[in-house]
């Protein structure tokens, strides 16, 4: 039986083509809002586009920071993409308002120091060794960033020895920023792999298969 994975609908999002994306890894996919079909399926991916402010509204309008919460509680996989990985740190700040996130992550997106913005268009990304998100690929795999907000520090500190800390991995435009975690069940990228080629489709993959 193949893994079934909900694309949460909150009101932001390119909620079609990433279930067309995570379709073509064999999964079954569903876009929904109901709060207990995002509880129960294999697989919960939390897509964003637009402002910070107002992905969350939207997230909390369906409940969806309790989801997000309840299922890594469980140890249930999470996967946000773009301002759906965002929203998982804990505040964002955009023309000087400050906004909770979900708090999943201490941390702060804010506007990228860059010469262009937004960025937008194609870049490496430089992930550790052992990261399974991007195994299999190239170093030199590119994937679709757009975006003028980042996380341009990592803040998490891991100090006990039996966890094990976060994977993060990073891209440059005008100086570093945060492009993927691996945190135990909670996954995210600042990309879209839904519209990366066959490198994101390869990325996609790799998440269901851990499901």
């Amino acid at each position: 039986m193949g893994k079934n994975v909900v694309v949460f609908d909150y009101g932001s999002g390119n909620l079609r083509s990433a279930q067309r994306a995570v379709e073509r890894t064999g999964a079954t996919v569903t876009v929904t809002s109901d709060f207990q079909q995002a509880m129960d399926a294999d697989g919960l991916l939390v897509p964003g586009v637009g402002a910070f402010e107002a992905c969350m509204r939207g997230l909390r309008a369906v409940r969806g920071e309790q989801i997000i919460g309840r299922r890594l509680a469980g140890g249930r996989p999470v996967l946000g993409i773009c301002v759906g990985m965002q929203i998982l740190f804990e505040r964002g700040v955009e023309h000087g308002v400050e906004s909770a996130g979900c708090d999943e992550w201490p941390g702060t997106v804010e506007p990228l120091d860059a010469p262009i913005i937004p960025h937008m268009g194609w870049n490496t990304v430089e992930r550790p060794a052992n990261s399974r998100l991007f195994a299999g690929l190239d170093a030199d795999a590119r994937f679709y960033f757009v975006h003028s907000y980042g996380v341009r520090r990592w803040e998490l500190e891991v100090t006990n020895e039996r966890i094990n800390a976060p994977l993060v991995s990073w891209t440059t435009h005008g100086q570093p920023f945060v492009a993927a975690v691996e945190n135990g069940p909670l996954w995210a990228t600042q990309f879209h792999p839904e519209k990366s080629g066959d490198a994101g489709a390869a990325l996609l993959t790799n998440w269901v298969n851990t499901l």
